[in-house]
């Protein structure tokens, strides 16, 4: 591909070697200069790569085309201001005509991550392979394998890394901050959608979106966004969601995290076996039913006392929330019977100095000090972002067929801003979600949580999700499920396959069949 300045270089390199315009022909030499500098403005769009494939999947043969490349984002003189990196799947034979296919566009959250996760993870026709039984990180060298569990057999597919992310850039680094925030986001993906549904005629598709943390937001704005300029959606997919932000902030005086995280909190404690007997001896989902009726009525009716509670009261309730998270009662006391998340990774392990991942609870990491307020690392994001980068890096050159010496930003390093929320409020695109469903009637919802996960807790999702003011009708077109797993719940095989099963049948239901 040939950058601005190396067009600047061409032309000028032309100019040079070209005869000279006459005095007696000053317009033509007018004309030529116009010319170039329009050229020189107007960089060549780079064609994308398509290479042929096939995989074996649920006893089936698919022949499916990979599509690998740039969509530009222009402004309305027609320059690009940014290039927008993706991958799509399509299926062949037998498929029927593409324009009538189901199509679906993924990307993941962050912000700052790559659509990496959910195409390497759970989606696509390949996958990287973590250890089956726990989806923990594997030895090197990290390889990929077909994925049996691909959503290609129900819908094509298009993996979308936004403005900063994957090999996505914008055209100037001053650009940046027009793509970073909810706003700017959302903007920038529904006009990727728009072009991508134009470029390649799929707007007679069925179409559907799936997003996975920040993406939930993104993919929730969009949904609202979109359908105001006709662009409307058969089915919105959440994996690990997080729509209203005040559910996760813990900031003073919001006191709503608390007992939202709670359960998850409990989950991690039996996971770790640091709870009582009693509830040690428990199926999770029946230690769940009991902390989840604490965290939805007594624990925020005292939270909301505050300083009117006795000391008889802290104690107690200190005493019952040590019973749910395996912690020191004097501990949570001195807490104030609030919990923050960061303090909770770090204190459950702390006698083995130990902590616990915050998008997978059930991943351990060793910490050099055994009395510091703050874990040293997050073992789950440690484990998970060499096996994807390498592996990625690999599969888009050797199978795909993209060659770029780019750095592809996996997770973070590629926005170089602040991401810019709503100021004196928290962001919050459930709203967004329940217009799409009063304006789109036939619009279904699919909610996925992991029971481990500590960046999108299930319990918050649930209480999102019954704040929305859906009507009886419009909540009956939602379905959630809930895994045994973290925030990515398909890095261990088991659950992947339950998830596949769950999306297969909501396709299903989607489409009316």
């Amino acid at each position: 591909m040939l950058t601005t300045l190396a067009l600047a270089a061409l032309l000028a390199q032309t100019s040079a070697a070209a005869p000279q315009p006459t005095p007696s022909a000053p317009k033509q030499a007018a004309k030529s200069d116009e010319g170039a500098r329009k050229e020189e403005k107007e960089e060549k769009e780079e064609p994308p790569v398509v290479t042929k494939h096939v995989l074996t999947a649920a006893g089936k043969t698919l022949s499916y085309t990979a599509t690998t490349g740039f969509l530009p984002l222009k402004n309305d003189a027609g320059e690009t201001e940014a290039k927008i990196f993706f991958m799509a799947y399509t299926l062949d034979r037998g498929a029927g005509p593409a324009s009538k296919r189901p199509l679906t566009f993924s990307f993941n959250g962050g912000p700052g991550a790559a659509s990496v996760w959910l195409h390497m993870g759970a989606l696509g026709p390949k996958r990287v392979k973590m250890k089956d039984a726990d989806g923990m990180m594997p030895a090197p060298p990290y390889t990929v394998v077909d994925n049996e569990d691909t959503w290609l057999p129900d819908t094509d597919l298009v993996f979308i890394d936004p403005v900063g992310t994957g090999y996505s850039r914008a055209s100037k680094p001053e650009l940046g901050k027009k793509f970073w925030g909810l706003d700017g986001d959302i903007a920038s993906v529904g006009e990727f959608i728009r072009l991508y549904l134009t470029r390649y005629e799929r707007w007679g598709s069925p179409l559907f979106l799936v997003g996975e943390s920040y993406g939930t937001t993104r993919a929730a704005g969009l949904s609202g966004y979109l359908v105001d300029r006709g662009i409307a959606f058969n089915g919105i997919l959440l994996v690990s969601s997080i729509l209203n932000f005040q559910t996760a902030r813990f900031t003073r005086g919001n006191d709503l995290p608390y007992p939202l995280f709670l359960p998850t909190y409990t989950a991690t404690a039996w996971y770790h076996k640091k709870l009582p007997a009693d509830l040690q001896g428990k199926p999770l989902r029946a230690v769940l039913d009991e902390v989840e009726a604490f965290a939805g009525g007594e624990y925020p009716v005292a939270l909301a006392r505050g300083d009117a509670l006795t000391p008889g009261e802290h104690k107690a309730l200190a005493q019952k929330l040590a019973r749910y998270t395996g912690l020191d009662a004097g501990w949570i006391e001195r807490s104030d019977e609030r919990i923050e998340i960061e303090h909770f990774c770090r204190e459950l392990l702390a006698a083995e100095r130990k902590n616990v991942g915050r998008i997978d609870s059930r991943f351990t990491g060793d910490n050099e000090s055994g009395v510091a307020e703050q874990p040293d690392f997050d073992p789950s994001i440690a484990a998970i972002v060499p096996p994807y980068t390498a592996a990625f890096n690999q599969y888009v050159r050797a199978d795909l067929g993209y060659k770029s010496d780019l750095t592809y930003f996996v997770l973070g390093g590629g926005i170089s801003s602040p991401w810019e929320f709503p100021k004196n409020s928290f962001a919050d695109t459930s709203g967004a979600l329940r217009s799409a469903f009063a304006k789109n009637p036939s619009m279904r919802l699919f909610v996925a949580s992991g029971h481990f996960d500590l960046a999108t807790p299930h319990f918050a999702t649930r209480y999102t999700l019954a704040h929305m003011g859906l009507t009886a009708e419009q909540r009956a077109r939602i379905t959630s499920k809930e895994y045994e797993a973290g925030h990515m719940m398909y890095l261990q095989t088991g659950e992947l396959a339950k998830l596949r099963k769950d999306v297969a049948a909501f396709f299903a239901s989607a489409l009316g069949k």
